[in-house]
């Protein structure tokens, strides 16, 4: 059952439109987990932490890339492990801190990542396949404005927290 099946006509449109966003969203991450798991044998979390390393050629601390994915060191410490296993990133010593790693894409982990980023790319596309550019833009703005609502609301919740919602989409991940 997914979330829209929940509501009913009675509900509020504001909860119903909420259920259908959450249905949406959760359709395409399926067909961009499936995709990742099929054609390059890898998982959401392995592609979104090398999208971060992406991003920073010259690699980022561990602790860095758990406040920036907002997941356990533990999980970036075992998918990283992993990745490095495989040959798609590499621990670099930090100067001046001998407790800490950095972790760096390899030249063929960022081939790699960027032929997943490519099919990434392909498959949000087919997903918004069946709007027009008019229609894609009336939606941005008025998810943007749905947004702007929502954080004028709670302007106290922990910016950190946040932060990696607020910014404006980059690189393969945008």
């Amino acid at each position: 059952m997914d979330f829209e099946s929940r509501a009913h006509s009675e509900h509020p449109q504001a909860l119903r439109l909420w259920l259908r966003l959450m249905t949406c969203a959760q359709l395409v991450e399926k067909r961009v987990r499936l995709g990742l798991r099929l054609e390059f044998e890898t998982t959401l979390p392995r592609f979104d932490l090398m999208a971060q390393l992406e991003r920073e050629p010259q690699g980022m601390k561990m602790g860095e890339l758990s406040k920036r994915l907002m997941v356990s060191g533990g999980n970036i410490t075992t998918i990283t492990d992993q990745l490095v296993q495989e040959g798609w990133v590499e621990r670099m010593d930090v100067e001046g801190d001998r407790r800490a790693w950095k972790i760096c894409l390899t030249a063929a982990g960022r081939a790699y990542f960027n032929r997943m980023a490519q099919a990434h790319e392909a498959w949000i596309v087919d997903a918004f396949e069946g709007l027009s550019a008019k229609e894609m833009e009336q939606l941005h703005q008025l998810l943007a404005q749905i947004k702007s609502q929502a954080l004028l609301q709670h302007p106290h919740q922990q910016e950190q927290q946040l932060e990696p919602f607020l910014a404006e989409p980059q690189g393969a991940m945008g």
